[in-house]
């Protein structure tokens, strides 16, 4: 009989610390924003707005770079910046899923006597087309990108490295959903204006964010770990809402949309890992753990 043993010792990064400290950063400056009652598109307002919204980000670098080894830090900007770590299929997933399953709600809410969309950033946006770049700019900037340098960049791999694609997700999704509720209380803000704090529609906007996030750790695991995978699956997240300018009754039918498509990824390709691999052997530098593994193979 042959016995397969595997010796290994690792240095892992820590997801706890990071959700800590991107949140405490965050809420640094989002809270005193809320408190003051600015508007926070509004100067100076938009400083404490922005700094708040890189908490993430800011938390990730403090880590990987105070504790992070030279591998891992070698490992985390090749996930940010190799774009070959996408492949082409991989591409048209990470484009076109939310902007089909928007497209799929808006027609779900209107053929049930939901109201008509009006399409109203697309509209303006097409009516001055110089301000697309600086649109979609924006859009990329402010928000998937230094989000997700921290949550898919740093802690989805600390936390793979224990428990299953699956679960990992959904603690990323939870630390994600909470991260976002002092915005529910800035005058001025999406959140506040739109939604509110524990309505109805709170619902539909925070409990979407725990199967997001399973589709956001199925894209980045089939996508080589690929940080950039996950940044633009975001932005497409954002984008393709902004351009459908979905109503309340429309974002009922996409929430549903989301987790039955999510539910059958999963059942697809297994809670495990999310992918087509029952189980992902690592390397160097994989799972965000700075290791060697050995294998010793013996014959009984």
């Amino acid at each position: 009989m042959t016995t397969k043993t595997q010796i290994s010792s690792s240095k892992c990064l820590n997801p706890w610390r990071f959700f800590g400290l991107a949140i405490g950063l965050s809420w640094l400056f989002w809270i005193p924003l809320a408190l003051l009652g600015g508007e926070p598109m509004r100067f100076p307002y938009v400083i404490l707005m922005i700094l708040g919204g890189l908490g993430p980000a800011m938390a990730e670098i403090i880590l990987i770079f105070s504790a992070g080894s030279k591998r891992q830090k070698r490992d985390y900007w090749h996930r940010v910046l190799d774009v070959r770590r996408i492949r082409l299929g991989w591409c048209a997933v990470i484009f076109l899923i939310f902007p089909v399953l928007n497209a799929l709600a808006t027609l779900l809410s209107v053929l049930t006597g939901g109201p008509q969309p009006t399409f109203e950033t697309a509209a303006r946006l097409l009516a001055n087309p110089l301000s697309i770049i600086p649109y979609v700019l924006f859009l990329f900037v402010f928000g998937p990108l230094p989000e997700e340098l921290g949550w898919s960049g740093y802690a989805l791999d600390g936390l793979q490295s224990k428990r299953s694609a699956l679960t990992a997700s959904l603690i990323i999704g939870l630390v994600w959903a909470v991260w976002h509720l002092p915005l529910f209380f800035m005058e001025g803000t999406f959140q506040s204006e739109q939604i509110g704090f524990a309505t109805p529609a709170f619902w539909w906007y925070i409990l979407p964010t725990l199967p997001i996030s399973i589709l956001d750790t199925w894209i980045y695991n089939n996508a080589n770990r690929s940080t950039l995978s996950a940044v633009l699956l975001h932005f497409m997240v954002n984008l393709s809402g902004e351009l459908f300018g979905l109503t309340q009754h429309a974002r009922f039918y996409q929430a549903w949309l989301i987790f039955i498509v999510t539910a059958a990824i999963t059942m697809m390709w297994g809670p495990k890992t999310l992918t087509r691999q029952p189980t992902a052997e690592a390397t160097e530098g994989d799972r965000g753990c700075d290791f060697q593994t050995v294998y010793v193979t013996a014959q009984e």
